[in-house]
């Protein structure tokens, strides 16, 4: 997304409240939704087509696919910028959920459109879990693996690393399966696949035995402590976040999820900082009430890896989003260099996370072959405030071999974008074969792509 593009899209989205009526094509795999937002859940992206198509079932998706010269699917809308955006026509997949558990397998196949807080309770149920989660459980696997989205923890790889197979709409509407057992790199090349490539329909994930977990609070950890403790840190629970708003020289809080079998007691001081012993928002100054369980009380999986309940709106809300991916053996001094910087972000910043993800082999994904540190900005909606740090944000990190979180705001250059990433021509191709038409190419993918 550039300058132009994300101030006019978040002008309209302020200018029309942020919702309007679906406009529904021609055709039996319809349904009329009364009034579905025409925004991202975030409100800082307006769509640019009132045609979405809304299919209740997998079935109905090839008939829609071939009907439509252009066409982006839609997942959660959880992406802050246009990648899902479209001119012409959208596909919602939303609907389009199901499980499907494989015990003998150790998997299970959902519809694309079906939330990660949806799914979790029934695999628990059963006597299954996932091995992460992303901090929001309102976001849709579809959606996720798309973006290579991620939760955290030194040995959690991201969310699209679980794929096992999946079930693709192409450009024609003929449906095609792929698998990590059997396509090979077309496999690797579809997991991340930026909406390149079809609809995806189906997907298989790999299911391991439930567990329970806790979860803890530390509060004021000097930036001093990273500087030769930040791997120690990162890895003193299954997963760990650390929340700056850069001032001070500090990490404001360090939430620790780990696996438990039974309560125990965490000691008062955790590198120098003081273990809380109230329930804790990410944002100092925010109501609790929305947050997973803290204070080392044991629950399941679910309900402790993310950060947010699904009952609840997640994180702040209206919100603009950033991310941008270093190695972690970087991580020390790019946390540094954005701390430069701290008197411009900290007046337009909720606040920011640092996590941790281990590296994994899909080309596309941003922590490709390297274990990675993530330093993500929850920016208060501003957008005009955020497009004058963002490039020198970015700049900071370039020495780094930066890469931005796909489904976030950016402005990298795609130039240097492209450097990033060794196997960007494979996955080119790849996505020629399988849409040689450009079917579902948009502005966002000609420019951070094929551009």
């Amino acid at each position: 997304m550039n300058r132009r593009e994300l101030l006019q899209t978040g002008a309209m989205a302020l200018a029309t409240g942020g919702t309007t009526r679906w406009m529904m094509g021609q055709g039996n795999a319809m349904n009329d939704h009364a009034a579905v937002p025409r925004t991202n859940w975030a409100k800082n992206l307006h769509y640019s087509t009132n045609r979405v198509y809304a299919p209740t079932d997998a079935a109905q998706v090839p008939e829609i696919v071939k009907a439509n010269a252009k066409l982006k699917g839609l997942g959660s809308r959880h992406c802050f910028n246009n990648i899902a955006d479209s001119t012409a026509a959208q596909i919602s997949m939303r609907e389009v959920k199901g499980i499907f558990i494989d015990a003998a397998a150790k998997t299970v196949t959902v519809g694309a459109g079906i939330a990660y807080g949806e799914l979790a309770p029934t695999l628990d149920r059963a006597g299954f879990a996932l091995a992460n989660l992303a901090s929001l459980p309102h976001i849709s696997v579809g959606g996720t693996i798309a973006t290579a989205t991620h939760g955290s923890g030194v040995h959690n790889k991201n969310l699209s690393s679980a794929v096992r197979a999946l079930e693709i709409v192409e450009a024609d509407g003929s449906i095609v399966h792929l698998s990590r057992d059997h396509d090979g790199d077309r496999f690797r090349y579809a997991i991340v696949h930026l909406g390149a490539i079809g609809v995806i329909t189906k997907v298989t994930l790999d299911i391991l035995p439930r567990y329970d977990m806790s979860q803890v609070v530390y509060q004021n950890l000097s930036f001093n402590e990273l500087e030769h403790n930040l791997e120690a840190i990162m890895a003193s629970g299954y997963s760990v976040s650390l929340f700056t708003d850069w001032q001070k020289n500090r990490v404001n809080q360090v939430w620790i999820k780990d696996k438990a079998t039974a309560q125990k007691e965490m000691p008062p001081m955790f590198y120098g900082a003081t273990l809380q012993k109230r329930k804790m928002h990410p944002i100092d100054d925010h109501p609790a009430d929305a947050c997973t369980e803290q204070m080392g009380t044991i629950g399941p999986w679910y309900l402790r890896l993310p950060h947010f309940k699904m009952e609840f709106t997640p994180s702040s809300g209206e919100e603009i989003q950033t991310e941008f991916f270093v190695a972690r053996s970087d991580g020390y001094k790019a946390i540094r260099a954005v701390e430069k910087l701290r008197d411009r972000i900290t007046p337009h910043l909720f606040i920011t996370e640092l996590r941790s993800i281990a590296a994994d082999d899909l080309p596309m994904s941003m922590a490709y072959q390297r274990d990675s540190l993530a330093i993500h900005f929850t920016w208060k909606p501003e957008p005009e405030a955020v497009l004058n740090v963002l490039p020198d944000i970015q700049k900071a990190l370039e020495p780094f071999g930066t890469r931005p979180h796909w489904g976030k705001v950016f402005t990298t250059d795609p130039t240097y974008l492209h450097k990033q990433y060794a196997e960007l021509d494979h996955f080119r191709a790849f996505a020629k074969e399988m849409d040689p038409n450009g079917k579902f190419r948009n502005a966002y993918l000609d420019r951070n792509i094929f551009g």
